[in-house]
């Protein structure tokens, strides 16, 4: 098993989060990860990105070049990173802020208003989880329960109270998931 990740959207997405989510999860399911963030200038509001492996083997480089998943949550993600989904990957699309325009061929297209969605359940800033529900019910990279149980180690103390709301956006996405396709 090995999976190539890229996640990209702009600053106060949780783009990051997602990202350090997947990998940490994954580390505690005895798999090799790698995980590179990537900042624009400009901290929320700016663009982000982060490259993901993970894998049953050693990783030799931790850089994505080619992805088995691209996760895109806004336009110029869209554009910038719409191609290094390899063929036959993963093109997992937030349509709330992405207009979907010359997909590319040869890969699974995934359209998802997250953002909407995650304004429906009175925080925006949802949207990630959203998207964290469909991918892993796409993937079946671990049981959901895992990255619940990982919460605590990113939202403890303070942030203690997010734990529920970003379960149940979880839990939305994979319903959008599983009611869509």
């Amino acid at each position: 098993m090995k999976e190539k990740i890229i996640c990209a959207g702009f600053g106060g997405q949780g783009i990051m989060f997602l990202g350090k989510l997947v990998a940490f999860t994954m580390m505690h399911e005895d798999k090799h990860v790698t995980y590179i963030p990537s900042y624009g200038p400009e901290m929320r509001g700016g663009t982000a990105n982060c490259n993901v492996i993970v894998s049953d083997d050693e990783i030799d480089s931790p850089m994505v070049d080619e992805a088995d998943t691209v996760v895109v949550m806004n336009q110029p993600s869209y554009e910038k990173f719409k191609d290094a989904v390899r063929p036959g990957g993963l093109l997992l699309v937030n349509t709330s802020l992405v207009n979907v325009t010359n997909p590319p061929e040869n890969v699974t297209l995934v359209e998802v208003p997250a953002t909407r969605m995650a304004n429906e359940m009175g925080n925006v800033r949802l949207a990630n989880m959203i998207i964290l529900g469909v991918y892993n019910k796409i993937r079946e990279l671990a049981d959901t329960q895992k990255f619940f149980d990982a919460f605590p180690a990113f939202l403890g103390g303070k942030k203690e109270r997010f734990i529920p709301i970003n379960k149940e956006a979880v839990n939305k996405g994979i319903e959008f998931y599983e009611t869509t396709s």
